[in-house]
């Protein structure tokens, strides 16, 4: 299964990808992806995530930003020890890809900064050698 991970100030950022077959149609150039995100504060500090910017490359080399505030809707606050889980979805026009990006977090206090989202593997495992 396509992994990444990095760590980011004490913020670790953990994604697992997996292809879905049932909502892919290769006929008509459309394949569906699914990836399973876990943050997790590992610092001394509370802090909240704020936005996300992913950037999204297919095998053809198009590539297509997506930025927005929070993740799915929400703008999880992470004490010291806590981690945030959600899932969220990606169709390529290709069967194989890339994701990675940056997650823009602020401490308690006030100070933002980005964490990195490590790149990971978007793939159709019957069409990868």
């Amino acid at each position: 299964m396509p992994t990444s991970q990095a760590v980011t100030s004490g913020i670790r950022v953990e994604v697992e990808s997996v292809y879905v077959p049932e909502r892919s149609r290769p006929s008509s150039d459309e394949w569906y992806f699914v990836y399973h995100v876990k943050i997790s504060n590992e610092s001394k500090r509370t802090v909240q995530l704020l936005s996300r910017h992913w950037i999204i490359t297919d095998a053809n080399g198009n590539v297509q930003e997506v930025r927005g505030p929070g993740v799915v809707g929400q703008q999880p606050i992470l004490p010291p020890g806590a981690s945030h889980e959600y899932a969220s979805s990606c169709p390529l026009r290709t069967s194989f890809g890339t994701m990675h990006g940056t997650y823009q977090m602020v401490w308690e206090g006030g100070s933002s900064f980005d964490v990195e989202i490590a790149p990971f593997a978007l793939g159709d495992p019957q069409t990868i050698n």
